[in-house]
């Protein structure tokens, strides 16, 4: 796909400026300037994003909207690990939108076969190489997700990640405006599979997902963070139901199981003193998920509000998956307690939960600038009170 001359200009610029490349441009007529420098930007996103991927000098790389929508090597992973997690057998993958092959290429590795689906023929030329490259041994098939489905026999797991742009590349949010529509597939994929893992936004509403695709179909749901931002919604459907659905946080590190059948409710809240106390804020994942309640009991810590999504306990807590805090004052909205308590810090990082004020506007009146030791969580107690927590890690 690459000619010697390309992938020695790529090789002497690997660090360069991409776009201080392309306005020198390249005298050698050899060489496949625009090729040139989608390799050489691939590589750097490839250095973070999927490091075990760029230390191999022979990948080739896809155009940039296809290396932003890729999964990262790290959720990747994770997806290998819940398709070993399913139990049964690992006879067959069957990705059907196989795209740069990311996750089709970590998955691939715990099942005896696996078949790579894709409509493009430069994502599929790509993934070839690649695979080759990377001694994966695959099948590579040309064809549409629907097409290829109808004709198959039979998988282990069917994997799909439907296209969240829409034709004029914007970005979709809905499983009926993604391409292909599992909703209309559902039922043919599970005939097909013993399992069928979905991968959707982040921004979906995962509750509404689990309504859509059938709540008797879904095994688990795993909402998936790294370094505290959202990057995944899997949903794993089963033709067999489940007596164990669950729905599993992930952030780095850190797991949390809770039951799919419900959380508990937030019956009471904070009451003693603050200052003094611990706060607790979960990490991104638990707050996708939702599940406060089921939080809450877990932990041993109670929410400051229905609404607020932070927590309290008297004592540390050992293991909350999220961030802790140790109270040190708490202020009012009223401009003589400002003044007095908030303003003389000068420096904090400021966080908004249930506050009618975003965290610029709050700055700005507080007069503070970003960063230091201190933390000040803007939010309001179950009495409707608005108030200003200070805390240090």
């Amino acid at each position: 796909m690459i000619n010697e001359a390309t992938r020695r200009f790529v090789r002497e610029h690997a660090d360069d400026d991409v776009r201080q490349l392309a306005l020198r441009g390249c005298k050698d007529a050899n060489v496949d300037l625009t090729m040139a420098l989608q390799q050489i930007q691939g590589r750097q996103t490839a250095r973070s994003k999927l490091p075990s991927w760029a230390a191999v000098n022979d990948i080739v790389y896809p155009p940039h909207l296809s290396m932003e929508q890729c999964s990262s090597e790290l959720t990747a992973r994770y997806k290998a690990s819940v398709a070993e997690g399913l139990g049964g057998n690992r006879q067959k993958l069957v990705d059907l939108t196989g795209g740069f092959g990311v996750d089709f290429y970590w998955m691939a590795q715990a099942f005896q076969t696996a078949v790579y689906v894709e409509q493009q023929a430069l994502l599929r030329d790509i993934a070839a190489a690649n695979f080759a490259t990377l001694d994966l041994k695959a099948e590579i098939v040309a064809g549409d997700a629907s097409d290829y489905l109808h004709h198959l026999d039979s998988a282990s797991l069917i994997f799909l990640d439907p296209a969240r742009r829409d034709n004029h590349g914007a970005r979709t949010y809905g499983i009926t405006d993604c391409s292909p529509n599992v909703l209309t597939m559902k039922d043919e994929l599970l005939s097909k599979a013993d399992h069928v893992m979905l991968k959707l936004s982040p921004m979906l509403d995962w509750r509404k997902a689990v309504v859509d695709v059938g709540l008797h179909r879904v095994k688990e749901v795993h909402i998936v963070a790294v370094k505290n931002e959202c990057k995944e919604l899997l949903l794993v459907l089963s033709n067999t139901p489940s007596d164990h659905q669950k729905v599993v946080c992930v952030n780095d590190g850190s797991m949390d199981i809770f039951p799919l059948d419900g959380d508990e409710p937030l019956v009471t809240t904070w009451q003693g003193s603050l200052v003094g106390a611990w706060l607790y804020e979960p990490h991104a994942a638990l707050m996708k998920a939702g599940l406060f309640g089921q939080l809450a009991q877990r932990y041993h810590v109670s929410p400051l509000a229905h609404n607020s999504h932070l927590f309290v306990a008297q004592q540390p807590v050992e293991g909350f998956p999220g961030r802790s805090f140790r109270i040190v004052d708490c202020s009012s909205m009223n401009k003589h307690e400002l003044h007095q308590k908030i303003m003389p810090l000068r420096q904090a990082n400021i966080s908004v939960r249930n506050f009618p004020l975003t965290v610029a506007a709050l700055r700005q009146r507080l007069k503070l600038s970003e960063g230091g030791s201190n933390y000040v969580f803007a939010t309001t107690l179950a009495s409707g009170e608005k108030i200003l927590i200070v805390a240090t890690r």
